[in-house]
């Protein structure tokens, strides 16, 4: 006889952050620049549902009213985001920014976000905190908080303990901007108030040392014990990623990277193909190689994002 087994319902994941306008500059021809969309928790957002595409992925910030709003709205329905959580600012655009790289892949930036729509998100206009109700997972990142307004991003963590409290879970990465914040201490005691609200950790290695001081990677991984953090991973670069909670690091290889194109989206890209594999119930390992193997490809490309299909 034929069982009757009820669907599932998808995780509904949300991803919080700012977009921004990309120009990506030609090294071989002056004047020239590719346009296009990116940022640390979109890249991720896209990512994780390339990766996971069963998963219900929302993208929430506040973009303008101009065309280039509309057309990063047009990029995120593309690559399967809900953009429902979007708001529209009626008198700021999305902030700019511009990337260089040099021989062996290194990126350095110029910004143009003071006025940025996004600066504006929880504190006035849509999306509200409560539109996060009923979200199995909350991504953000340092950035996150770092664009927010200081009543907002305190509105926000206040928030997320709630959130946990009835069964949600959190995961950050602690994409360090020194520019974006007033000062180092007012950065560190934000971030590590928000490690604290954290059950999926996807720090980078360097931005750890710079914000906290740790001298290597176990120094880290000590910390982060004290923070209770049970899974997730500390990207180390060409040393491959370190995972917290289970297991150890000691009998795990990863491939190098070849070629080196372009750093950009590598971090975010990890975090999006671990996300997919923890939340669907991979093991740690295998959580690990995905995302490690995820960013071997990002570097190998111009840009944030890969071409889809590739």
């Amino acid at each position: 006889m034929q069982q009757n087994i009820p669907d599932i319902p998808a995780l509904k994941v949300a991803c919080i952050g700012e977009a921004m306008v990309e120009l990506t500059l030609d090294r071989d021809r002056a004047g020239s620049a590719r346009i296009g969309f990116a940022g640390d928790t979109l890249n991720t957002a896209i990512y994780l549902k390339r990766c996971a595409p069963d998963m219900a992925v929302f993208y929430v910030t506040r973009l303008g009213q101009d065309q280039f709003s509309a057309q990063m709205l047009d990029f995120m329905q593309g690559e399967g985001l809900d953009t429902s959580l979007v708001g529209a600012s009626v008198d700021r655009a999305p902030g700019l920014y511009a990337i260089a790289t040099d021989a062996v892949g290194e990126r350095s930036f110029a910004y143009w976000r003071d006025r940025s729509a996004a600066r504006e998100l929880f504190a006035g206009g849509g999306p509200q905190l409560s539109a996060l109700a009923g979200f199995d997972v909350i991504y953000l990142s340092a950035i996150t908080l770092a664009i927010l307004t200081p009543g907002a991003r305190a509105d926000l963590m206040g928030w997320l303990q709630g959130f946990r409290r009835g069964g949600g879970k959190v995961a950050f990465d602690s994409n360090y901007r020194p520019a974006l914040w007033p000062d180092a201490q007012t950065a560190r005691r934000a971030i590590e108030a928000m490690w604290r609200l954290t059950d999926i950790a996807l720090p980078g290695l360097d931005d750890e040392q710079a914000i906290f001081g740790d001298t290597d990677r176990a120094a880290v991984r000590r910390r982060f014990v004290s923070y209770g953090v049970q899974a997730g991973a500390l990207k180390c670069g060409a040393e491959g990623p370190v995972p917290f909670g289970l297991g150890t690091a000691a009998d795990m290889k990863f491939a190098k990277a070849g070629h080196v194109v372009d750093s950009t989206a590598a971090g975010d890209s990890f975090n999006g193909a671990y996300l997919g594999a923890h939340l669907g119930g991979a093991s740690p390992l295998d959580c690990l190689r995905a995302g490690h193997d995820l960013a071997l490809r990002v570097l190998g490309v111009q840009g944030a994002i890969l071409p889809k299909g590739s």
